[in-house]
C-alpha cells in the first residue's frame, strides 16, 4: 500500500477551503501530504482543523488566481514554504446560470473562462516549471459530467469543462516525458451546499436520481479514493485520462 502514500509530498489545492475542494484537500492530507490551499476567502478555521488533525501541515493563501501574476505567486509561495510542489489539484471553479440563453452574455462567459479554464492553465504552467527539474509531479483537474454533455442554462460551464479535458490531453503530451502525470476527475452529482436547492426540490431531485445508476447522490468521501490514487505513485502510468466518479450517471 506504499504506492498510495503521499507522506512528505506537498500539494496545492485551489478552492480548497470548502465543498469538493475541502474534500480533496482532506483526502490528500489523510494520505500524508502537506496542504497548500488557495482560496478567494478564508474559512472559519474548519479546514485547518481537519487537515492538521491528520498530522500534516496546512497553509492557506488568499488569492484571486484570475489576476495577472497570481498563479506565479501561488507556485513560488508553496515552494518557499514547503520546498517543492509534488501535486497540483486544479479545483477552483464557478458556474453562472441564466435560463434565457439570449441573456447569457460576454461578461458571464469571460468570468467563467477566466476561473475555470485560464487559471487552471496558468497555474499548471507555473507549477510545471518546478516539476520538470525534479522529474516528477501530478497535475489533477476537476472536470465534470458537463465535460461530456451540453450545458443548458450555462453554455460557458460546459465549454470550460470540455476545454479542461482537452487541456489534460495536451499537457499530458507535453509533460509525460518528464514523469509528470496530468489527469482529471469528473464528479457526478454530489450532495454539497451548491446542490442543496436541487435536492430539496422533489421533482428536480428525482430527475437527477433517475439518471444515476446507483440511485443516490454522491458524497464528498466518494471522491477521496480517486484523488489519492491520481496523486500517488499508484497512478504513475495513468496519464491524459479523466476518471469519472458519477455513480453510473453516464451509462444512462
Amino acid at each position: 500500500m506504499d504506492f498510495f502514500s503521499l507522506k512528505g509530498k506537498a500539494a496545492i489545492v485551489t478552492g480548497g477551503n470548502s465543498g469538493l475542494g475541502q474534500g480533496f484537500a482532506l483526502a490528500l492530507a489523510k494520505a500524508g501530504a502537506d496542504i497548500f490551499a488557495v482560496s478567494l476567502v478564508d474559512d472559519d478555521g474548519t479546514t485547518k482543523k481537519l487537515i492538521e488533525a491528520e498530522g500534516v501541515k496546512y497553509h492557506v493563501m488568499l488569492s484571486d488566481i484570475t489576476q495577472d501574476g497570481e498563479c506565479k505567486k501561488v507556485a513560488d509561495e508553496c515552494v518557499k514554504i514547503y520546498g517543492k510542489i509534488d501535486i497540483l489539484m486544479n479545483n477552483a471553479g464557478i458556474c453562472i446560470c441564466e435560463e434565457d440563453v439570449t441573456k447569457f452574455d460576454r461578461v458571464m462567459w469571460d468570468k467563467m473562462i477566466a476561473v475555470n479554464l485560464t487559471a487552471a492553465f496558468e497555474l499548471a504552467h507555473e507549477v510545471a516549471k518546478y516539476m520538470i527539474p525534479q522529474k516528477s509531479g501530478k497535475i489533477v483537474n476537476t472536470c465534470s459530467m458537463f465535460s461530456y454533455l451540453g450545458g443548458q442554462w450555462s453554455p460557458a460551464y460546459a465549454a470550460t469543462k470540455h476545454g479542461l479535458v482537452g487541456f489534460v490531453k495536451a499537457y499530458c503530451d507535453e509533460l509525460a516525458q518528464f514523469n509528470i502525470q496530468v489527469t482529471g476527475i469528473a464528479p457526478g452529482y454530489f450532495a454539497t451546499e451548491i446542490t442543496e436547492k436541487t435536492r430539496a426540490d422533489e421533482v428536480a431531485n428525482q430527475r437527477v436520481l433517475s439518471h444515476i445508476a446507483a440511485n443516490r447522490w454522491g458524497y464528498v468521501q466518494d471522491l477521496m479514493g480517486a484523488m489519492v490514487f491520481l496523486a500517488s505513485d499508484a497512478s504513475n502510468y495513468v496519464n491524459g485520462t479523466i476518471l469519472n466518479v458519477d455513480g453510473g450517471y453516464l451509462v444512462r
